[in-house]
């Protein structure tokens, strides 16, 4: 017994010395908490572009020169009035630009057709109220849109229909494809 009380008396003064010197050596040694923060970076690119939607007809607008007497031989101008839910938007100094096809009757000048018939009603397309010559938009020409709030870009978009004064009377019209670019 006395044999066995020795042999647990070495195996515990065996473990006291590794203890006292792992307590000694923490005492001695700096500060060793762990970290609890850190920072990191966070980063985005952002790249030119723009944004374009509309309502649930796909429609930007129309173009409307209204009611007219078959007589009638003046030009007719009229603006491009947007759909409500038409929303352009581009990244601040974005170059855009709009080009529009001929349209479904192109000969020469776009024209609208009567519904029902073949009779056709020239009109030009302008990118100036002003309607001068040099703003007239060619089929498929690359015309620069001007804007000052990015959020809500505009097309400028004027028509001058050209009434000859022997139209029937009905209901006339084209569908033109606008392009927008950047």
């Amino acid at each position: 017994m006395k044999a066995l009380c020795l042999c647990l008396r070495v195996s515990a003064e065996g473990l006291v010395h590794p203890f006292l010197a792992l307590l000694v050596g923490l005492v001695l040694l700096p500060d060793a908490r762990a970290v609890t923060s850190q920072s990191f970076r966070v980063s985005a690119t952002v790249v030119p572009g723009c944004s374009v939607s509309t309502g649930t007809g796909g429609r930007f607008g129309t173009l409307n020169f209204g009611t007219r007497s078959g007589v009638e031989s003046a030009p007719v101008s009229t603006s491009f009035v947007a759909d409500g839910a038409l929303s352009i938007a581009c990244t601040p100094g974005v170059a855009l630009s709009m080009s529009i096809n001929g349209g479904q009757n192109y000969s020469s000048v776009r024209r609208m057709t009567r519904s029902g018939g073949t009779e056709v009603v020239g009109y030009r397309l302008y990118s100036s109220s002003s309607l001068a010559a040099n703003s007239e938009i060619g089929v498929n020409q690359a015309i620069p849109i001007t804007y000052t709030n990015s959020n809500n870009i505009a097309l400028p978009l004027f028509g001058v229909a050209l009434l000859t004064g022997f139209s029937p009377s009905g209901t006339y019209s084209d569908q033109l494809t606008v392009t927008l670019s950047w």
